[in-house]
């Protein structure tokens, strides 16, 4: 499918999960963002945190993924301005810690 001209990685794994329900974890801005963030992924670029993930996540989880982590990235973990305070999580975040360091 990423053969077809306009096809990435992002776009043939979400046609994989939601078209087809076959794991893969399609990687967008919100994905990347609180992978890096939590501290799952190092990494730059989409496809290197796509490639980390793959290696970390069980994959009966991959279906998920995509789903909580951007509806987590437009509610909670905001790029700008993410809403901490509220977070069930910040305790396991390096943005967090780093961000309240003492």
């Amino acid at each position: 499918m990423i053969e077809l001209p306009g096809v990435g990685r992002k776009t043939a794994n979400c046609v994989l999960v939601y078209a087809f329900d076959t794991p893969a974890i399609p990687v967008d801005t919100h994905v990347h963002r609180i992978s890096n963030r939590l501290g799952l992924v190092d990494t730059k670029m989409p496809e290197e945190t796509e490639m980390e993930l793959r290696k970390k996540i069980p994959k009966k989880y991959w279906l998920q993924i995509n789903d909580t982590f951007v509806m987590y990235g437009q509610n909670i973990c905001k790029p700008i301005s993410p809403m901490c305070d509220i977070c069930k999580i910040k305790t396991k975040c390096n943005y967090y810690k780093s961000k309240n360091a003492s």
